[in-house]
Protein backbone atom coordinates (compact mmCIF):
# COMPACT_ATOMS: atom_id res chain seq x y z
CA UNK A 1 0.00 0.00 0.00
CA UNK A 2 1.31 3.35 -0.60
CA UNK A 3 1.92 6.20 1.71
CA UNK A 4 -0.90 7.89 0.30
CA UNK A 5 -3.49 5.53 0.87
CA UNK A 6 -2.06 4.67 4.24
CA UNK A 7 -2.56 8.07 4.93
CA UNK A 8 -5.70 7.58 3.54
CA UNK A 9 -7.24 4.97 6.20
CA UNK A 10 -5.45 6.70 9.10
CA UNK A 11 -7.51 9.83 8.34
CA UNK A 12 -10.88 7.09 7.63
CA UNK A 13 -10.45 5.34 10.47
CA UNK A 14 -13.21 4.54 12.82
CA UNK A 15 -13.34 4.71 16.35
CA UNK A 16 -17.31 4.63 18.26
CA UNK A 17 -16.14 2.05 21.23
CA UNK A 18 -19.76 2.99 22.99
CA UNK A 19 -21.56 1.75 19.66
CA UNK A 20 -18.69 -0.77 18.90
CA UNK A 21 -20.06 -2.85 22.52
CA UNK A 22 -23.55 -2.59 22.15
CA UNK A 23 -23.36 -3.69 18.50
CA UNK A 24 -21.24 -6.79 19.79
CA UNK A 25 -23.68 -7.66 22.30
CA UNK A 26 -26.84 -6.93 19.89
CA UNK A 27 -25.19 -8.86 17.15
CA UNK A 28 -24.33 -11.84 19.03
CA UNK A 29 -27.92 -11.91 20.84
CA UNK A 30 -29.38 -11.67 17.44
CA UNK A 31 -27.49 -14.65 15.59
CA UNK A 32 -30.35 -17.22 16.26
CA UNK A 33 -32.78 -14.87 13.76
CA UNK A 34 -29.30 -13.32 11.78
CA UNK A 35 -27.25 -16.59 11.56
CA UNK A 36 -29.57 -18.55 8.59
CA UNK A 37 -29.24 -15.25 6.38
CA UNK A 38 -25.58 -15.04 6.84
CA UNK A 39 -25.31 -18.54 5.82
CA UNK A 40 -27.63 -17.69 2.92
CA UNK A 41 -25.46 -14.41 2.19
CA UNK A 42 -21.87 -17.03 1.98
CA UNK A 43 -23.11 -20.07 0.41
CA UNK A 44 -21.26 -21.54 -2.66
CA UNK A 45 -18.40 -18.94 -2.38
CA UNK A 46 -15.04 -20.19 -2.98
CA UNK A 47 -11.71 -18.70 -3.95
CA UNK A 48 -9.99 -15.75 -2.27
CA UNK A 49 -12.74 -13.31 -0.59
CA UNK A 50 -12.75 -9.75 1.13
CA UNK A 51 -14.91 -9.05 3.68
CA UNK A 52 -15.53 -5.29 4.33
CA UNK A 53 -16.52 -4.46 7.71
CA UNK A 54 -16.12 -7.47 9.48
CA UNK A 55 -17.43 -6.32 12.75
CA UNK A 56 -17.04 -9.28 15.25
CA UNK A 57 -16.75 -11.57 12.87
CA UNK A 58 -20.04 -13.25 12.90
CA UNK A 59 -19.56 -14.13 9.32
CA UNK A 60 -16.42 -16.50 9.67
CA UNK A 61 -18.32 -19.66 10.90
CA UNK A 62 -20.00 -19.34 7.95
CA UNK A 63 -17.44 -19.68 4.96
CA UNK A 64 -17.55 -22.90 2.83
CA UNK A 65 -14.53 -24.98 3.14
CA UNK A 66 -14.10 -23.90 -1.15
CA UNK A 67 -13.00 -20.79 0.35
CA UNK A 68 -8.93 -20.71 0.43
CA UNK A 69 -8.74 -17.35 1.76
CA UNK A 70 -10.59 -14.31 3.36
CA UNK A 71 -8.95 -10.98 3.73
CA UNK A 72 -11.30 -8.97 6.52
CA UNK A 73 -11.35 -5.27 6.65
CA UNK A 74 -12.13 -3.71 10.11
CA UNK A 75 -12.08 -0.03 11.03
CA UNK A 76 -13.11 -0.46 14.38
CA UNK A 77 -10.66 -1.00 16.80
CA UNK A 78 -12.72 -3.36 19.67
CA UNK A 79 -14.86 -4.86 16.93
CA UNK A 80 -11.51 -5.79 15.15
CA UNK A 81 -10.14 -7.60 18.35
CA UNK A 82 -13.44 -9.72 18.34
CA UNK A 83 -12.49 -10.44 14.68
CA UNK A 84 -9.19 -11.69 15.40
CA UNK A 85 -10.66 -14.33 18.22
CA UNK A 86 -13.27 -15.37 15.47
CA UNK A 87 -11.08 -15.84 12.95
CA UNK A 88 -9.14 -18.43 15.22
CA UNK A 89 -12.00 -20.58 15.37
CA UNK A 90 -12.73 -20.57 11.74
CA UNK A 91 -12.47 -23.42 9.21
CA UNK A 92 -10.86 -21.60 6.89
CA UNK A 93 -8.48 -18.89 6.75
CA UNK A 94 -8.94 -15.73 7.64
CA UNK A 95 -6.56 -12.70 8.12
CA UNK A 96 -8.21 -9.84 10.30
CA UNK A 97 -6.77 -6.14 8.96
CA UNK A 98 -7.40 -2.32 9.74
CA UNK A 99 -8.57 -0.36 6.74
CA UNK A 100 -11.32 1.60 5.46
CA UNK A 101 -13.96 0.66 3.31
CA UNK A 102 -13.14 3.98 0.99
CA UNK A 103 -9.24 3.11 0.86
CA UNK A 104 -8.80 -0.60 1.03
CA UNK A 105 -5.29 -1.78 1.39
CA UNK A 106 -5.03 -4.28 -1.25
CA UNK A 107 -4.34 -4.68 -4.76
CA UNK A 108 -6.69 -4.16 -7.15
CA UNK A 109 -8.17 -7.09 -9.21
CA UNK A 110 -7.19 -9.34 -6.41
CA UNK A 111 -10.13 -11.49 -5.45
CA UNK A 112 -12.70 -13.56 -6.59
CA UNK A 113 -15.55 -12.47 -4.43
CA UNK A 114 -16.09 -9.69 -1.79
CA UNK A 115 -18.57 -9.29 0.73
CA UNK A 116 -20.75 -6.28 2.90
CA UNK A 117 -23.15 -7.41 5.49
CA UNK A 118 -25.03 -4.41 7.32
CA UNK A 119 -21.94 -2.14 6.23
CA UNK A 120 -23.43 0.03 3.27
CA UNK A 121 -25.54 1.93 6.08
CA UNK A 122 -22.54 3.10 7.72
CA UNK A 123 -19.76 4.12 5.31
CA UNK A 124 -19.10 7.61 4.88
CA UNK A 125 -18.90 7.23 1.28
CA UNK A 126 -21.10 4.55 -0.19
CA UNK A 127 -20.03 5.14 -3.88
CA UNK A 128 -16.63 5.46 -3.24
CA UNK A 129 -16.46 2.13 -1.21
CA UNK A 130 -18.10 0.69 -4.33
CA UNK A 131 -15.66 1.82 -6.07
CA UNK A 132 -12.81 0.38 -4.14
CA UNK A 133 -15.10 -3.17 -3.78
CA UNK A 134 -15.30 -3.01 -7.69
CA UNK A 135 -11.26 -2.33 -8.29
CA UNK A 136 -10.30 -4.95 -5.78
CA UNK A 137 -12.53 -7.62 -7.67
CA UNK A 138 -11.42 -9.51 -10.81
CA UNK A 139 -13.40 -8.99 -13.86
CA UNK A 140 -16.82 -11.08 -13.18
CA UNK A 141 -15.87 -11.07 -9.69
CA UNK A 142 -19.35 -11.51 -7.68
CA UNK A 143 -20.10 -9.53 -4.68
CA UNK A 144 -22.47 -10.56 -1.92
CA UNK A 145 -24.68 -8.27 -0.06
CA UNK A 146 -26.80 -8.61 3.18
CA UNK A 147 -27.78 -4.68 3.59
CA UNK A 148 -30.78 -2.85 5.43
CA UNK A 149 -32.02 0.10 3.70
CA UNK A 150 -35.40 2.04 2.73
CA UNK A 151 -38.81 1.10 3.65
CA UNK A 152 -41.68 1.13 1.12
CA UNK A 153 -44.28 2.84 3.07
CA UNK A 154 -44.16 6.19 3.39
CA UNK A 155 -44.79 6.88 6.80
CA UNK A 156 -41.77 4.47 7.39
CA UNK A 157 -39.66 6.01 4.88
CA UNK A 158 -40.50 9.76 5.83
CA UNK A 159 -39.55 8.43 9.48
CA UNK A 160 -36.40 6.80 8.34
CA UNK A 161 -35.45 10.00 6.14
CA UNK A 162 -35.77 12.07 9.56
CA UNK A 163 -33.66 9.83 11.93
CA UNK A 164 -30.62 10.34 9.34
CA UNK A 165 -30.96 14.09 9.64
CA UNK A 166 -31.08 13.85 13.55
CA UNK A 167 -30.73 11.31 16.17
CA UNK A 168 -29.72 7.81 14.48
CA UNK A 169 -26.10 8.55 12.79
CA UNK A 170 -24.43 10.07 16.15
CA UNK A 171 -26.06 7.15 18.41
CA UNK A 172 -25.73 3.96 16.02
CA UNK A 173 -21.58 4.74 14.85
CA UNK A 174 -22.67 6.29 11.46
CA UNK A 175 -25.81 3.83 10.84
CA UNK A 176 -28.49 5.42 7.75
CA UNK A 177 -31.45 4.02 7.57
CA UNK A 178 -32.64 5.12 4.43
CA UNK A 179 -29.75 4.74 1.77
CA UNK A 180 -30.85 2.19 -0.91
CA UNK A 181 -28.07 -0.05 -1.49
CA UNK A 182 -29.50 -1.62 -4.91
CA UNK A 183 -29.18 1.51 -6.72
CA UNK A 184 -26.07 2.14 -5.30
CA UNK A 185 -25.02 -0.64 -6.40
CA UNK A 186 -26.28 -0.06 -9.90
CA UNK A 187 -25.01 3.70 -9.82
CA UNK A 188 -21.34 1.77 -9.35
CA UNK A 189 -21.50 0.17 -12.23
CA UNK A 190 -22.46 -3.36 -10.67
CA UNK A 191 -24.37 -5.75 -12.74
CA UNK A 192 -27.11 -7.09 -10.18
CA UNK A 193 -27.95 -10.93 -10.14
CA UNK A 194 -30.79 -12.59 -7.58
CA UNK A 195 -31.80 -10.97 -4.54
CA UNK A 196 -34.34 -10.70 -2.40
CA UNK A 197 -35.87 -8.52 0.11
CA UNK A 198 -37.23 -9.22 3.83
CA UNK A 199 -37.86 -8.40 7.08
CA UNK A 200 -35.78 -8.34 10.53
CA UNK A 201 -37.00 -9.88 12.38
CA UNK A 202 -39.89 -11.43 10.46
CA UNK A 203 -42.83 -10.68 12.61
CA UNK A 204 -43.46 -8.09 15.25
CA UNK A 205 -43.06 -4.60 15.24
CA UNK A 206 -41.67 -3.33 12.22
CA UNK A 207 -38.15 -1.29 13.12
CA UNK A 208 -36.38 1.67 10.91
CA UNK A 209 -33.40 -1.13 9.90
CA UNK A 210 -35.95 -4.43 9.36
CA UNK A 211 -36.15 -3.38 5.74
CA UNK A 212 -33.72 -5.83 4.51
CA UNK A 213 -32.10 -6.98 1.08
CA UNK A 214 -29.71 -9.91 0.24
CA UNK A 215 -28.74 -11.54 -2.81
CA UNK A 216 -25.89 -10.87 -5.34
CA UNK A 217 -23.80 -8.27 -8.09
CA UNK A 218 -21.01 -8.45 -10.26
CA UNK A 219 -18.18 -6.56 -11.34
CA UNK A 220 -18.67 -6.53 -15.22
CA UNK A 221 -15.47 -8.39 -17.28
CA UNK A 222 -14.98 -4.31 -18.96
CA UNK A 223 -13.61 -1.89 -16.65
Amino acid sequence: MSPRSAKSVSREAVHHPVFARFYARCSVAAEPTVGAHRRELLAGLSGRVIEVGAGNGLNFAYYPGAVSEVVAIEPERLLRRLAVSAALRADVPVDVVPGAAEALPVKSEAFDAAVVSLVLCSVRDVRRALGELRRVLRPGGELRFFEHGWAPGTLMSVTQRVLDRTVWPPLFGGCHVARDPLAALRGAGFELGAHRRFLVPAKGPRLPTSFCVLGTAVRPDAT
